[in-house]
Formats: C-alpha cells, sequence, structure tokens
C-alpha cells in the first residue's frame, strides 16, 4: 500500500459541503516522522476562509437548530457506521502522519467512536426540567437551547479522537460547528470529514479550516463564533483563554500535563512496572494523561526501579506500521531536538539517566527516541515543573503517602495522577487528597470514558465545563428559563 498521499497542494478545508483550498499562499507539509517522507502539501486557511466557513456554518444554523433531536443523531449513528467501516484506513493514516503504532491508532480512534455512540443519547441528555405551581397557577421549565456556530481547535497528538470529543455533541445539540486541526496532522481529518459528507449532513452543519495561527485568531475573533473547543500546551491555552473571552465566547481549553504515580510498598510491582511503561512510553510520551514522573515510597523503590528499568530497555522502536514494533517516533525532527536538550538540561543539573534514549537512528531518517528514564532532579528541579512531552520518565524517592501527596499539590499542573497499592485505605486517602482532576487506581492512565467529563484541574485547564458527555451537552447548550401563568379567566373567551 502506497504511503504517499500527494505531493501536490491538496485541499483540506471543507466548507458548505465542499472541498475547496486555502486562500493564503502559506502551505505547509504534512511529515511521516518515521522516515521523514512527504505525504501532503497543504495550502493554508486565512482569515478569509475562516469568515467564509463561519458564513456557512452561521447560515446552516437555523434550520439546524430547528430539526429535532431524533432526527439530527440519525446522521450521527450512519456516521458511526461509516467510522466502523473505515476504521483500518483511518488509523493508518494516522499512523502515517503522526508516527504512532496501528495499535495506537485504532485505539484512539475507538476512543473516538464511543463519544459519537454518547452523543447519540442526546434527545435524553438535552431534556431540562420543569416544576408545576412555583407560584399559584405559575408553572417554571428549564429548556437547553444550541448557541449556534462553534469551532474546537486541537492538536497533533490524538488527530481522530480529541475532534471527536467535540464535534458530535455540538452538532447533536443543534449547533453548526468548525473545526481547526493541527496543521501538522491534517490528513486524518480530511478522511473523518470525507465519511461526514457521506452521511448526507446539510451543508454547512460541519465545515474544516486547515490553517495556523492566523486562522486561530480569526476564529477567536470572529463575532459570530459562540464557542471555542482547544486543546494543546498551556501556554497556548491560556493565550486562547484569554483571547476568546475578551471576544465574549465560551471558552474550554484543555492544557499541558505533568502526571505523577504513586507506587505504594505493597503494589504489586509487576503489574505497576507494565502499566507504568505502558503509560510512559505509549504514543511515544506525547499524550496528556502519559506518566510523567513516579513516585516510589518506602521500599517500593528497590523494586520498582529495576522492573520500569527492564520493560523499558525492552521496547521496540521503529515505524508504527510495522509488526511488532511497541513505540514509534515523535512528531517531528524539531520535538526530538527539543527533548533530547530537555534531558540534557537534567543531566547537566544534577540528574543521572539510568536509561539514556538520545541518538536513537533508524536508519530512515525518522525522529526517533529510545525510551528514557532520570533519577535525582527532586521536586524542585525545573524538569519537574517541565512537559517534556515526549518519552521520559523520572523516579523519584517519597517518605510516605502523604509526601508523595505533597509534591503533586506542589507541582503546578492538575491533569491526572495514579497510585499502585493493594490497601484500600491508602486508595481512599489518595482519591480523597490529590488534587488532579483524573485519578487512577492501579490504573496508568486514567482516560475518562465518554460519558465521564475529561477533568484536568490547575494550569491542566481553564473553564468551568470539560469535554465529553454531560459536560459537553451543558457547554453547548444555553439554558432558558420559562415562567407562566394561563389565568382561568382567560378560558371563558375560547
Amino acid at each position: 500500500m502506497p504511503t504517499t498521499v500527494s505531493v501536490e497542494k491538496l485541499a483540506l478545508n471543507y466548507v458548505g459541503g465542499e472541498w475547496l483550498g486555502g486562500a493564503s499562499s502559506d502551505s505547509v507539509d504534512v511529515t511521516n516522522p518515521a522516515t521523514s517522507e512527504s505525504l501532503a502539501t497543504v495550502a493554508l486557511a486565512g482569515s478569509d476562509d475562516v469568515a467564509r466557513a463561519v458564513a456557512s456554518a452561521a447560515a446552516a444554523f437555523p434550520a439546524w437548530r430547528r430539526t429535532p433531536p431524533q432526527e439530527r443523531i440519525q446522521y450521527l449513528f450512519k456516521f458511526k457506521r461509516l467510522l466502523e467501516a473505515h476504521f483500518d484506513e483511518i488509523a493508518r493514516t494516522t499512523t502515517l502522519e503522526n508516527g504512532k503504532t496501528l495499535a495506537e491508532s485504532k485505539a484512539e480512534l475507538q476512543r473516538g467512536v464511543e463519544n459519537v455512540e454518547v452523543a447519540c443519547g442526546i434527545p435524553t441528555l438535552m431534556q431540562g426540567y420543569n416544576l408545576e405551581d412555583v407560584s399559584s397557577g405559575i408553572d417554571e421549565i428549564m429548556i437547553r437551547q444550541p448557541l449556534g456556530v462553534v469551532a474546537a481547535i486541537t492538536p497533533f497528538n490524538f488527530p481522530a479522537m480529541i475532534p471527536l470529543w467535540f464535534l458530535p455533541y455540538a452538532i447533536a445539540c443543534g449547533n453548526t460547528f468548525i473545526l481547526k486541526p493541527s496543521e501538522r496532522v491534517p490528513l486524518t481529518a480530511r478522511k473523518i470529514f470525507e465519511l461526514l459528507h457521506e452521511t448526507g449532513l446539510p451543508r454547512g452543519v460541519v465545515n474544516l479550516v486547515v490553517g495556523a495561527k492566523p486562522a486561530v485568531d480569526a476564529l477567536l475573533h470572529h463575532p459570530d463564533v459562540r464557542a471555542i473547543s482547544f486543546v494543546g500546551s498551556t501556554p497556548v491555552a491560556k493565550y486562547i483563554y484569554m483571547e476568546g473571552a475578551a471576544h465574549g465566547k465560551r471558552v474550554q481549553c484543555q492544557g499541558g500535563a505533568k502526571n505523577h504515580v504513586v507506587i505504594m510498598p505493597d503494589a504489586d510491582v509487576e503489574m505497576a512496572a507494565k502499566v507504568v511503561s505502558d503509560s510512559a512510553f505509549g504514543c511515544a510520551g506525547q499524550r496528556c494523561l502519559a506518566v510523567s514522573t513516579a513516585l516510589m515510597v518506602g521500599e517500593a523503590r528497590e523494586k520498582f526501579s529495576p522492573a520500569i528499568l527492564d520493560l523499558a530497555a525492552s521496547l521496540r522502536v521503529g515505524n508504527g506500521l510495522d509488526e511488532g514494533v511497541q513505540m514509534g517516533p515523535v512528531i517531528s525532527s524539531a520535538s526530538k531536538t527539543r527533548i533530547e536538550r530537555s534531558i540534557a538540561t537534567g543531566l547537566e543539573t544534577g540528574g543521572k539517566a539510568l536509561l539514556d534514549g538520545r541518538g536513537a537512528h533508524s536508519g530512515n531518517g525518522g525522529s526517533f527516541l529510545k525510551p528514557t528514564v532520570l533519577t535525582g532532579l527532586g521536586a524542585d528541579h525545573a524538569l519537574a515543573t517541565t512537559e517534556i512531552f515526549g518519552p521520559v520518565l523520572t523516579l523519584e524517592p517519597a517518605k510516605d503517602l502523604d509526601d508523595a501527596i505533597a509534591m503533586i499539590a506542589k507541582n503546578p499542573y492538575g491533569n491526572a495522577s495514579s497510585i499502585f497499592t493493594t490497601s484500600g485505605v491508602a486508595a481512599r486517602k489518595f482519591r480523597y487528597e490529590v488534587p488532579t482532576g483524573n485519578v487512577g487506581v492501579n490504573i496508568g492512565v486514567a482516560a475518562p470514558m465518554a460519558y465521564f467529563p475529561f477533568s484536568g484541574w490547575k494550569d491542566s485547564f481553564l473553564g468551568v465545563l470539560h469535554g465529553q458527555g454531560r459536560d459537553a451537552v451543558e457547554f453547548y447548550t444555553d439554558k432558558k428559563v420559562v415562567v407562566e401563568r394561563w389565568p382561568k379567566e382567560w378560558s371563558r373567551k375560547f
């Protein structure tokens, strides 16, 4: 099967039911990070392209919001069937442009499909509530109504799943939608929108614009865009949150992370090491729920350190399409260089490499690193609060559970944390006290299912309502309260 999509400029803007090229003169190469092969050259969208997409979505909104929810979800049922029919094709595209293994791409897409499934329940999820006789002869009703045009700005690391955190809920609630995916991985989004086109959705209900910062700013500033969803780094999340709010928009921003796992002395070390290895090095560490730091309580250090090192050293790194590969490349040569510099900084400032993954070569120009395990940095080291976003795990000792929780609390991020223990007392204390929004107990990646919110805290999230589940329904709807009185004497007129 050929790996090249096209070396010509590819039209990746889907506006009003049609595929259009970007109007600006800027373009970007989409590159396979495992081979450095050019997959496509994409003409980037500019502010005029965004304005066209917003106009298309705004024009489609009045009829779409009047479409009964039961009819709206029929398109999602068809979309789910199409995603399943083209499952392998989409997953392969994700691996080509992102680098993760084919198994990881399939797992990612499955989580996206689950969000489509949950959104199909919108006739129930979107219901309001009422109370008769709030006062004599007066009834009160709360109903939910769609916002209008909404948009999502999504990252490179999960090009299939993360757009599906937002799109299904937004359109099921009666909004019209614009996706601005990472320009580094736009080919997965194109395949998803090709399937959305096949569902027969009315023109303008869903739109796709592939651009860089000018496209983002155009969405943030456009007066007809009511809400913005974002996933990415914390500095960009803060920019989008402030800029969107300044322009009167509802905003939810999932930011960066520095996730910790606590290994208690009574933990099942074999299981803990396997799960932590998968968490720290899966997707080459490029996920916001990856374990970055393992806090080993007391004697757990003596057992856990050799176990995790053996597993990390044995991982097979290579092209994600190759049989038996367990970890693919990072997204680009620039990311590889940045991660290697972070490792070097850690070693130059007191850290020690128990396993050094720098200098990995594949022979075909890919952006490969091998798993790296550091120690000796301490909770106050700069890298302890830096999201490396690569296959780097830090091991640190902790005196007891209170000490471990204190170290996690000190960190500015609050996306996720986990504990490995056979003690219910320790597990309950941890989940009760740890200041992170996603918590795992004997789980390495505490990824919420589609019907629960993706709940980051502190610098890992800006906003009130998270993605997925009921939070998504709340985010994409406005509440309207109706207070009614119908005097009996009026009935005499009829």
